[in-house]
């Protein structure tokens, strides 16, 4: 008798026990029964970003405008200026998006800055914002950038100085009248968009990425294929006015280019401001060098870089 009582009190205990703790997981798990860990969103083209809906700026991120940024045309829906130092700022409508996918005919003052991937095409629109005070636009919504300094992505409409796009056909170039087209050497391109792929705008990929034979191979490959009729569907195809802007040009001379593109834009230089942004034109869109201890480019990947790059070159009529 003894052994059964002391068995019936073990198993008793043991469900006492076992209902307790559900219980108490219960009442932890009620919403608002206990205070959450904040959840900071991080976006991968700036690690060190936080959302605007929990502030905590780095000051590693913080952009110094030459002067407060705002919207070209007034007229168009009221759109909320970007102030210098403002991290966040109310988004105009998706309507305004992607006009090329609509079929809307092309204003007679929206100008598209035309890249291929990895071409410098955030680092120029940094610097005609900063020589202009101007907002520029993009047909696609990037968030890192919409939240570090380019409040109009996703603008598609002559409120802002230009527009960015990475695509090609008559699709693509259909809202545009005119048209800069941003050339980058294919070799320094195609690194540099693999680097954004894996490591987001200012990032680096994994030297052993590069290694991973077949990924790479078919990456060189199809980006290359990439380069070439995009730089070739705009130069050849597009009807309206372009300007072909080459990025060595533009790091080299910077202040030549950059008055050269604001004389094709027909926006009046104002000398100010155009000094404050080469003193300030390095910025925090240009993704630092860095030396890898390997060649990434086998010879054949060479041999066929040379080939595309002399073709599209000699259309643009860049000989050297």
């Amino acid at each position: 008798m003894a052994l059964q009582g002391w068995r019936f009190f073990g198993v008793s205990a043991t469900i006492i026990i076992y209902i307790g703790g559900v219980l108490f997981l219960s009442m932890n798990n009620i919403p608002g029964s206990h205070p959450k860990r904040t959840r900071i969103e991080r976006f991968a083209e700036f690690s060190s970003f936080h959302s605007p809906r929990f502030p905590m700026p780095s000051r590693k991120m913080t952009i110094r405008w030459c002067r407060d940024l705002k919207y070209l045309n007034r007229e168009l829906p009221n759109y909320t200026d970007y102030k210098a130092g403002d991290y966040y700022t109310a988004l105009p409508s998706d309507a305004s998006a992607n006009l090329q996918l609509q079929g809307i005919a092309p204003s007679p003052m929206l100008t598209a800055l035309a890249s291929f991937p990895g071409s410098g095409n955030t680092w120029l629109r940094y610097l005609l914002q900063q020589a202009t005070g101007i907002l520029t636009g993009s047909i696609y919504k990037d968030y890192g950038l919409l939240k570090t300094g380019f409040p109009a992505e996703n603008v598609c409409n002559s409120s802002v100085l230009l527009v960015k796009t990475h695509e090609w056909g008559a699709k693509a170039w259909a809202p545009f009248s005119k048209a800069i087209l941003l050339v980058r050497d294919p070799e320094k391109a195609i690194i540099a968009e693999f680097n954004r792929q894996s490591g987001g705008h200012i990032g680096f990929a994994s030297p052993d990425r590069y290694k991973r034979t077949k990924d790479w191979q078919q990456f060189v490959s199809n980006k290359l294929k990439g380069w070439e009729l995009m730089n070739l569907s705009w130069a050849r195809n597009f009807t309206g006015s372009i300007k072909v802007v080459f990025y060595d040009d533009l790091v080299q001379h910077t202040e030549r280019e950059l008055r050269r593109i604001l004389e094709f834009l027909e926006y009046p230089v104002n000398e100010q401001l155009l000094r404050c942004a080469l003193v300030r034109k390095e910025g925090i869109f240009r993704r630092k060098k860095r030396l890898l201890s390997f060649d990434p480019y086998t010879d054949a990947m060479r041999a066929e870089l040379l080939a595309r790059r002399r073709i599209v070159y000699g259309v643009l009529g860049r000989h050297d």
